[in-house]
Parts: C-alpha cells; structure tokens; sequence
C-alpha cells in the first residue's frame, strides 16, 4: 500500500471542520475559473480569426494569380486563361480549385443618387460553397459560357443605400470611351459582415466584362485558388508561384491583406495575456492553499518525522493532497468551460457590432487538441509550482513541530 497516499486520503476525509477546508474549496473554483476563463478565450479568438479568416478568403480565395502590373486600379491587364497551370492545378495535392475572374469598375444609377461599385465577373467553373450560407435572399445565378447571364448579386449594404430589392433593374455606366451601359436583375444579396467587400462588390456573368473591355472569351484579369489546408498557405503559396511561368504573379491571401491578418495575429497577444494573468492567480492560490494544509498539520508532520518518516515521504503526502485539489479544479474548469463554449455555439447567446467586429455573435472554435493541450500544460505548471511549498516540511524539525500550537 501507498502510505503517502493512504494519510493524505485520511486528511480530507477527516478535514471536512477544519479551518483550512474553505481555503481549499476556494482553491479548487479558482483553479476551476481560470481554466474555464482559459478554455473559453482560446476557444473565442481561434475562433474570431477562423471566422474573419474564412470570409476573407471566401471572397478572395488562397492564392491570386495575376499579370505583372504595378497599376493598382480596378482596371486590370488581361490573361490568357489557356495556361499550363489551368485546370492543372486542381489536380495538385494539397489544392482544391483554380477559376477565373475578371473586375472592373462602374456605376449604378437610380432615379435618386448613384454609387461606385466594383463587378466581379465569374465563370462556369466558380465555387459558391462560401456564398451559400451568406446569400440572406435570392439564389445564385449559373454561369453558361455559352450564354450571357444578366443576373447580379450585390450586398445588402448596397441594396440598402440604393434602396433596392430583389429582381429589381440595375443600370449601370462604364467611364471608357466609348461609355457603356448594362442593365442587370438582382436574382440575390449578399451579407459577409467585411465592409471592404459589402460596400463595393457585386458578382456579374464575366462575360459582360469580357465585352465591355473589348477581351475575347479567353482573356480574363486572372485565376484564384483555393487549396486545402490554411497552414499549407505558405508553402502552396511558393508551390504556385514556381510553376505560373516568368510573366505572371502569384500572392497569397495574407500578402494581399496585410493590415488585415497582422490584426489577427495581435488577438494571441491577448490571449497570451490573459494566460499569464490565469497562471498567475492560480500559482498564487496553490501555494497558498498547500501552505495552509501544512501549517495545520506541523503537528502531524513532527509526529511522522519522529517516527522515522523522511523529508520526501512527507512532501508526498501534500504534493498529493494538492494533486487531488488541482485534478477536481481541472475537472470543473473542464465543465464550466466547454458547456459555455457549446451553449454559445448552439444558441449564439453572445452577440457583437458586426460594422466593428465583422461578425454578428461571438464565435467560438472547439478543438480537442487546444483543449488538451491547455489540460496538459495546466497539470505541468502546477505540479512544478507544488514543489516550492513543499520544500518548506524539510526544514521543519520534529520537536518544534509538536510543541507547535
């Protein structure tokens, strides 16, 4: 049998009056708050940049690949789209899709004001899984490459200001020479929650593009991938880059907003923070708590030392007693934290300014590994924290610890 175990076992069974029986349970819901606290912020700001990650990648794609061409306007220099890469790149592992695109600037006129906005032409081969879930009315409208489509989706921003609906007719210019004029129906509108793309994008047949900038069927403004796995970004980004040939050029969703994904990666620093803050508090309340546990039983531990007990028997008895105190806080933090984590998934019970924070509620990402990860790293810190109290029985001596009262 385990004597260490079996006496530290009997102090809590026997301890349930003691003074020190308060200070333990106030120990156990700190720990258990300061896990649950660390649970829920890792769970939030992974879940914040997934979200914010995804939608601008969704309108953006991975990977862009465009002509050389220092013009940063909306008036871009065309592509051939007959590449060696096109379509071949599907069939790389590690990417999903390549597809074409081509923007360009105009107009919208109505009987009371106009706006600027940006069309985005898109072809047959154009995925709409992002746009499912961000469609708020209407339909997609299909792409034939035999057929002009005359359907357009625009933001609800837009509809909004313009205070248009659904099939309504929009009238667009071109500033070129000659000006043009397209008139379109809105068969959807579109909500993401990014400013910088609700404000100016809409999604048009790339074939009125093709026509109004005089390109044949086989020019476009360039191709976006997507690929498989974001943490592959960097290196599909330089895979793309290598076989895209010398006249054209490749930049990764993180390159092409940069101000954007630097944001992001400052949310770790408050996670890092609030990390720091938790061990803190927690370090604190363990030692604490276990100074208590052997102050009230000096009596106990000189009792044990006469009989012969060493230094390390006795520190195992309160490393134990600790054990059992961090193990039921882990336990708890466990609970607390990932039932909130679920309630605000399912019930979306926390909301958000989406014009500041691009999302409406507060999203959360629950992962297995970061929650064993941070269940792992907990037990760590705290069995490396109880060594230093315990270091205190070893210079207690046997005759002062059962004089002491």
């Amino acid at each position: 049998m385990n004597t260490e175990f079996f006496i530290a076992k009997r102090i809590f069974s026997k301890g349930k009056n003691n003074f020190s029986r308060p200070i333990v349970n106030i120990s156990i819901t700190s720990i258990a708050l300061g896990l649950a606290a660390i649970i829920i912020s890792v769970a939030v700001t992974t879940g914040f940049q997934t979200a914010i990650r995804n939608k601008i990648i969704g309108f953006g794609s991975h990977i862009r690949i465009n002509k050389y061409d220092l013009n940063s306007s909306y008036q871009t220099m065309p592509i051939n789209k007959n590449q060696k890469f096109y379509p071949y790149l599907d069939t790389v592992k590690g990417i999903k899709h390549i597809q074409v695109y081509a923007i360009k600037a105009g107009i919208i006129k109505t009987k009371e004001q106009i706006y600027g906005v940006v069309l985005k032409g898109i072809a047959s081969d154009y995925d709409w899984d992002f746009f499912k879930n961000k469609i708020i009315k209407g339909k997609p409208f299909i792409v034939n490459d035999s057929i002009k489509n005359n359907n357009i989706v625009i933001s609800k921003y837009i509809a909004s200001k313009l205070k248009m609906k659904l099939n309504d007719d929009v009238i667009m210019y071109f500033i070129q020479d000659p000006s043009r004029m397209r008139k379109f129906k809105i068969s959807g509108i579109y909500e993401t929650g990014l400013e910088e793309y609700d404000e100016i994008y809409a999604l048009v047949d790339i074939a009125h593009i093709q026509k109004l900038n005089g390109w044949t069927k086989n020019q476009v403004s360039g191709f976006e991938v997507l690929i498989d796995n974001f943490n592959d970004l960097d290196k599909m980004g330089k895979y793309v880059y290598n076989n895209v040939g010398y006249d054209l050029n490749s930049k990764t969703i993180k390159e092409l907003n940069v101000s954007l994904f630097d944001w992001l990666n400052l949310q770790n620093t408050n996670v890092f923070i609030i990390l720091t803050m938790v061990i803190l508090v927690s370090a604190i309340t363990i030692i604490s708590t276990l100074l208590i546990l052997i102050l009230e039983k000096t009596n106990m531990i000189g009792i044990l030392k006469s009989l012969g007990a060493k230094n390390w028997s006795m520190r195992k008895i309160f490393v134990y007693n600790a054990e059992y105190i961090i193990g039921k806080g882990i336990l708890w933090g466990n609970i607390i934290g990932i039932t909130i984590c679920l309630l605000q998934k399912k019930f979306e019970i926390f909301t958000l300014n989406q014009e500041s924070y691009y999302v409406s509620v507060i999203p959360v990402n629950i992962d297995l590994l970061n929650i064993l990860i941070i269940n792992l790293g907990t037990i760590v810190i705290s069995v490396l924290i109880l060594i230093i109290p315990s270091y205190i029985i070893s210079r207690i001596t046997p005759i002062k610890a059962i004089r002491y009262d």
